[in-house]
């Protein structure tokens, strides 16, 4: 009978494996969106570095105000040193009979206003956003069934990392050892060190990531509380409801002075404005503060008369479980950290990925000296081998080749941020063939030195072909795009690394233990490691 910690093994090492492929490419675009917004801008070289958030807004207003005056609502994204600018959108009055659309609207009523406060044309891209939506929400399947599949692999992760807890029981003694090319112990002395370096950070980014999808994985207590969705939404989310348009043409109040007072009674700044009804009497301006000031998501929020610029609402302090929800997110999301915070997240997140991917590489190391034959291993070990080269090897390098799209493809290219995206998934499943069809180890290293040569050189590009470059951009003091290209430098370094110790390697041979006695041939099998 198996005991307590060698049941907890088996339910560490299968709930790791089964969904850690989804689990590596989660924590890969999770650790690289703690850099969202510095990323919106970086991969947007032709712009500026906001210098005055006020002369941002200001232009934002005058923009929308002769291209949308009449609008049913503006939202304007307050600009910061790390962003490109203020993003803006307008929702059109709907027809009759036409549906209402929603906040996210159409790309003809979208624009980005730069750090001038005049709108730019930069190219189109995802940025950063991408990497922090498809962290949740995958890409080319329908939303629901990626956020029930990131929500089963977030559990399976946390019952991975408790199990992991209870089968180690010498993982901390462990961590301060590290043996050198000593194949599985090298490699579990790896996965153990990765795992206890950052181990709270493990647990709580997890757990924070479940509740994140609570009301989709647990939804029974909304349902059993709250008739409707629009009722639900009215208790989390508090706010004055728009009144219908009047007709009375009443000039926008200046949304600086607005700001200005919000960020005094919200105790913090500005990150979001929505004006309702704008050019009217019965206009709204609704300011929230930055989550990023914040530790709590769920912000407060001020609501102001458009044409007088008096105060109408402020947003109670929200309720336990309200704040408890938005602290979880908090937490997750890491945004409340000044510059130091985000790069302790950022390397606990570099952290986890590489315990995700130590444990999946460990799951055939140890079982490759198990084999009958371990040159000819049966199809379940070359599946799970290959699959661990095509992730861990080819996602990395379709992050790389999307970097590369967003530097080379055309700017006014049509569809450019979606072929972006595209660049990345060509660039994988180009992987995934080269893995199938190619050893494992040639594998590897093609996989990894194409990707650290990619990672090294764009940093030259941007040198050579951009206003943005390394040198340029230390002189003139601007140093988000230099830290973007300096981390490319020292990940080029690891990948290229790690190819070149992959090329040296060679598989360790199965050893026989010396006999204490004579032993015959047939006793040689009892005998072997």
């Amino acid at each position: 009978m198996k005991s307590f910690r060698q049941s907890q093994a088996s339910l560490h090492t299968w709930s790791g494996l089964l969904l850690g492929w989804v689990l590596f490419v989660v924590f890969v675009t999770g650790t690289i969106a703690f850099w969202r917004e510095g990323l919106n801008r970086w991969m947007r070289p032709e712009l500026a570095r906001v210098e005055s958030p006020a002369t941002v807004l200001a232009g934002a207003q005058r923009f929308l105000q002769g291209k949308a005056p009449d609008a049913k609502s503006w939202f304007i994204t307050m600009p910061g040193v790390s962003s490109p600018g203020a993003q803006v959108l307008w929702i059109p009055q709907p027809k009759p009979g036409e549906i209402a659309r929603g906040r996210r609207g159409r790309r003809d009523t979208q624009a980005l206003i730069g750090a001038d406060g005049r709108p730019t044309v930069a190219r189109e891209t995802r940025g950063g956003d991408f990497f922090y939506r498809f962290h949740f929400d995958l890409y080319y399947m329908p939303v629901i069934w990626a956020r029930w599949l990131v929500g089963v692999a977030s559990i399976m992760m946390l019952v991975a990392i408790l199990t992991g807890i209870v089968t180690h029981k010498k993982i901390f003694r462990d961590f301060f050892t590290l043996r050198r090319q000593k194949d599985q112990r090298s490699w579990l002395d790896g996965h153990n060190a990765t795992a206890v370096l950052a181990l709270p950070f493990h647990l709580m980014i997890t757990y924070t990531g479940i509740v994140t999808l609570m009301a989709l994985l647990m939804p029974w207590a909304t349902i059993a509380n709250y008739e409707d969705e629009a009722k639900f939404s009215d208790a989390m989310f508090p706010h004055v409801k728009a009144e219908e348009r009047s007709g009375t043409a009443t000039p926008l109040t200046d949304l600086r002075r607005i700001v200005r007072d919000a960020e005094a009674r919200l105790g913090g700044p500005a990150g979001f404005i929505e004006v309702t009804q704008p050019g009217d009497v019965v206009s709204r301006v609704t300011v929230s503060r930055t989550p990023g000031s914040m530790l709590n998501t769920r912000t407060p929020l001020a609501t102001y008369d458009g044409a007088t610029g008096k105060l109408v609402w402020q947003s109670p302090a929200p309720g336990g479980a309200a704040a408890t929800a938005g602290v979880m997110i908090g937490l997750h999301a890491g945004r409340f950290g000044d510059t130091t915070m985000r790069w302790l997240y950022f390397l606990c997140g570099v952290a986890g990925t590489l315990m995700v991917a130590s444990g999946l590489i460990l799951w055939t190391v140890k079982r490759r000296g198990k084999l009958p034959d371990p040159a000819r291993p049966h199809f379940g070990f070359r599946l799970v081998e290959r699959l661990n080269v095509a992730v861990i090897g080819g996602f990395p390098l379709g992050v790389a080749c999307l970097l590369w799209a967003n530097r080379l493809l055309p700017v006014a290219m049509k569809g450019r941020a979606a072929w972006e995206v595209h660049a990345l998934f060509l660039a994988w499943g180009a992987a995934l063939l080269l893995a199938l069809v190619r050893e494992p180890q040639h594998g590897w290293v093609a996989l990894l030195g194409a990707t650290g040569g990619l990672l090294a050189l764009l940093p030259v590009y941007n040198i050579a072909f951009t206003e943005r470059g390394l040198f340029a951009s230390l002189s003139s003091g601007d140093w988000l795009p230099v830290g973007v290209d300096l981390t490319l430098i020292v990940f080029a370094a690891g990948f290229l690394a790690t190819a070149r110790r992959v090329v040296r390697h060679e598989p360790g041979r199965r050893k026989l233990r010396r006999a204490r006695s004579a032993a015959t041939p047939a006793a040689l099998p009892e005998l072997a490691e």
